[in-house]
């Protein structure tokens, strides 16, 4: 069943199920960091990361000429994909509903790797890390305050503007980008539609 809005088109996992079960399987492209995909990720999709696709989105866009899926973790970081591939006049293009954990949440297989923590996961981690360490140091410099203050507005403004600035950040660190994370890989994989790992 394909659920619809303004955009992007949205479908649901049991959708995407019977599409990659029957004969006219869309191409799935994992849209999230190297590190979440090698964790778990629908077997066959590719894994462009959101920034690699937007800096590529030309290149990348000329060898869609299929029905295309986007995947992240929730379906935030696919929808910014979304937007990003609609300016190339694709109308090919669907997210799926829920991401990865809407797929693994209603039971669909997934191929598994070595663990690591997703990038939503990180950024609470560095955020509640910083919120703390300064509400502590702020007994002793009390202008430290200013600094969770600040955590504090960045996380709203994040949630207003559906982007994330550190989330950004962190996705450039080397944990979340392995060398194996080649732009150049990734079109040739896609022009060549050689199957992804």
């Amino acid at each position: 069943m394909t659920t619809t809005t303004q955009t992007p088109a949205l479908v649901d996992s049991a959708w995407l199920a019977e599409q990659l079960d029957g004969g006219s399987a869309p191409r799935v492209l994992d849209v999230r960091t190297p590190a979440e995909f090698e964790t778990a990720h629908i077997r066959g999709s590719y894994n462009v990361p959101l920034d690699t696709l937007r800096e590529h989105r030309d290149d990348i866009a000329r060898h869609l000429d299929e029905d295309v899926v986007l995947v992240c973790r929730s379906g935030q970081r696919a929808q910014q994909a979304e937007q990003a591939l609609a300016s190339t006049d694709l109308s090919n293009v669907k997210v799926l509903h829920g991401g990865i954990t809407a797929w693994q949440g209603a039971g669909h297989p997934v191929k598994e790797g070595h663990q690591r923590w997703d990038l939503e996961r990180q950024v609470r981690l560095v955020a509640g890390s910083v919120v703390l360490t300064s509400i502590v140091a702020s007994a002793f410099v009390p202008a430290a305050r200013w600094v969770a203050g600040g955590i504090g507005g960045g996380l709203t403004f994040a949630a207003l503007s559906n982007s994330c600035a550190m989330g950004a950040l962190l996705s450039k660190l080397p944990y979340n980008r392995p060398a194996s994370c080649d732009p150049q890989f990734l079109v040739d994989q896609l022009a060549g539609g050689s199957q992804p790992r």
